[in-house]
């Protein structure tokens, strides 16, 4: 083979192995700042459940195409399928409620204990196991993020109000969903997308409808922002995760996208008053190696 070629589809190769990393870390640093245009609509009367309802309504309506094309694809795989859409949909829908009532910086915390629920989902449903480095990374991880959890004022860290308990109800949802998406592989990216904005339009409209919250009197603006909210911000992070979770082991996919602890941190630092303390940059910088490590290991299995 001519040596110009072989160069060509080693960079091609090595393009492909990369995408579905970039793809976690891109998605992993918008959701690290997604709070902030959320809490500025709250701001102007449109509280969190119709917010979520509006933009991921107006995502979905776009794409309401995808299962009549894929209805096939769709009726084969229907129960995990739903199961991936309401398990999505309260991951978001929970995240949503929680960075808008707490602390940036402890809802990521708690929301990414996530790696936890991922390896042993990932263990008892798909079978995956850990070798050693894998244990190590998953390690470094968990230790990082417990060290920027860790506060002798709050105790251990454990859920102590509705919104911690949100972001812990709403990590485990993610670890479930990226379970279905894992074994659905024979679905295409985009109706796994479609499934998971309808979960959200699902579970927030239920949530609507028990605690009995009437439609929000805010301007044409303000509801303009929250569809913009969704084709520009939602729409391409659910794409992106569900790309690099669809194409990498569970629980590494998990730890590259604890990124979003770090982004948020600074996210939170520039944009409130919120303060980070030494410990908590130090729990950052072992999440970053962590991070780093596992996306090593999956080029390293991948080539």
């Amino acid at each position: 083979m001519d040596e110009s070629i072989r160069e060509a589809m080693d960079t091609s190769k090595q393009g492909n192995r990369l995408l579905p990393i970039l793809s976690l870390l891109f998605t992993a640093s918008l959701w690290g700042v997604i709070w902030y245009p959320l809490r500025l609509l709250e701001e102007q009367g449109l509280a969190g459940l119709w917010s979520a309802l509006i933009s991921f309504g107006a995502v979905l309506s776009l794409f309401l195409w995808v299962p009549l094309r894929e209805r096939e694809s769709l009726q084969s795989n229907f129960l995990p399928f739903v199961l991936m859409g309401l398990s999505a949909g309260w991951c978001n829908v929970a995240f949503i409620m929680a960075v808008l009532d707490g602390n940036v910086l402890r809802v990521l915390l708690l929301f990414y204990l996530s790696p936890f629920w991922a390896v042993c989902l990932g263990w008892l449903l798909l079978g995956e196991r850990l070798d050693g480095q894998s244990v190590l990374v998953f390690a470094i991880a968990v230790v990082g993020a417990m060290i920027m959890l860790w506060d002798e004022s709050l105790g251990m860290p454990w859920p102590r109000d509705s919104a911690d308990w949100l972001a812990v109800s709403s990590g485990f949802a993610f670890a479930l969903s990226n379970v279905f998406v894992r074994g659905l592989q024979n679905v295409s990216v985009l109706l796994k997308s479609t499934g998971s904005w309808g979960g959200v339009v699902i579970v927030a409209s239920i949530w609507i409808w028990l605690s009995s919250t009437g439609f929000p009197t805010v301007g044409s603006s303000v509801l303009f922002a929250a569809v913009a909210l969704g084709l520009c911000g939602f729409l391409v992070m659910t794409l992106t995760v569900l790309y690099g979770v669809t194409r990498m082991p569970l629980h590494r996919s998990a730890v590259i996208l604890l990124f979003e602890l770090v982004i948020g941190a600074i996210s939170s630092l520039l944009l409130t008053d919120e303060l980070v303390l030494p410990r908590e940059w130090l729990g950052g910088f072992m999440i970053i190696a962590a991070a780093a490590l596992a996306a090593r290991i999956h080029a390293r299995d991948e080539a």
